[in-house]
């Protein structure tokens, strides 16, 4: 098992509002050091040949597309050859079920979109049964900063959910994309995942697992996992504890003024300041789960991850 870089929401001069050839996508996805790439044009996948021909060893395309409906926008990841999902519809409809089933019995995983887009049919307002992954942090696009408003209501929407959904065993991993359309944003946020091997089966497994966390930029590097005993988790995964005390460790490299923030089912319960190695003990019977914020100096998110359960 080995971390892999990778961004999933990803447009060429193809959708709307994009400005740049599939070359010029895949050269910036490989200037950032990244490992794999989803393209998710906007509402086909004609595309995708002329990406896939830019792949290569150090370099996974992965076939996706982003469904823009009038009440919200979706991806969905790892299409086969010629499949489109359709997009003429919205939540009074009652059609979009079927779409994601479709997406379902391909293997593919289905990503609710930029939730709380501010702009029209950019919120998402279908049910969220069905779906696999939250993008809870969306680029650049048409701001000037990589984090705002709409992705922090996303982040407090999502981690409002976690403790019901990992209470019944059903909980939505969060992922970052960097949506780009213009020049300068591939990778500004992508997510990094823990996979066996560079497969489109191994990558989309991981992301529908949460084995995997949100960097803001590809200089960020993270390292969070919690031990108990002799077992110890990464991100994503359950530890059982045994009644033993449970040591949550967070590293951050990337991030020279800032804080990290341990959040778990009682909210905010443990904040340090960077530089430095990060340890906190809690127990199973306190926690459900623990999860990880990196903030800048001036609260914009730097990075984030999917949470350890404690069992």
């Amino acid at each position: 098992m080995r971390w892999y870089r990778g961004d999933c929401h990803l447009h060429s001069q193809r959708s709307y509002g994009g400005e740049l050839t599939p070359a010029e996508v895949i050269a910036a996805a490989r200037e950032a050091g990244l490992d794999f790439v989803a393209v998710t044009e906007h509402n086909t996948t004609d595309t995708y040949a002329a990406w896939s021909a830019l792949a290569g060893d150090d370099l996974l395309v992965i076939a996706g597309q982003e469904a823009t409906t009038t009440t919200g926008h979706w991806l969905a990841l790892g299409l086969p050859p010629g499949h489109v999902v359709d997009w003429r519809y919205g939540v009074r409809d009652n059609r979009i079920d079927e779409q994601v089933r479709a997406v379902h019995r391909h293997g593919g995983v289905c990503v609710v979109a930029h939730p709380h887009a501010p702009y029209p049919s950019g919120t998402f307002m279908f049910p969220l049964d069905g779906f696999d992954v939250i993008e809870v942090w969306n680029g650049l696009w048409i701001s000037d900063l990589p984090w705002n408003a709409d992705n922090e209501a996303a982040v407090a929407e999502w981690g409002r959910s976690l403790a019901a959904g990992i209470h019944t065993g059903g909980w939505r991993p969060a992922m970052g994309n960097s949506d780009t359309h213009l020049r300068g944003q591939v990778a500004v946020p992508h997510t990094v995942v823990l996979a066996e091997e560079l497969s489109a089966e191994a990558v989309l497994g991981a992301i529908r697992a949460g084995r995997s966390w949100v960097a803001g930029s590809p200089g960020i590097e993270l390292s969070f996992t919690v031990t108990a005993g002799d077992r110890t988790g990464d991100i994503g995964a359950t530890v059982k504890t045994d009644g033993r005390t449970a040591v949550a460790r967070v590293e951050v490299d990337g991030v020279p003024a800032g804080t990290v923030r341990l959040l778990t089912d009682r909210g905010r319960v443990h904040q340090a300041e960077l530089p430095g190695v990060v340890s906190w003990e809690t127990t199973a019977e306190e926690s459900a789960y623990v999860r990880v914020e990196v903030r800048h100096a001036d609260g914009h998110m730097a990075a984030l991850t999917n949470p350890i359960v404690l069992a």
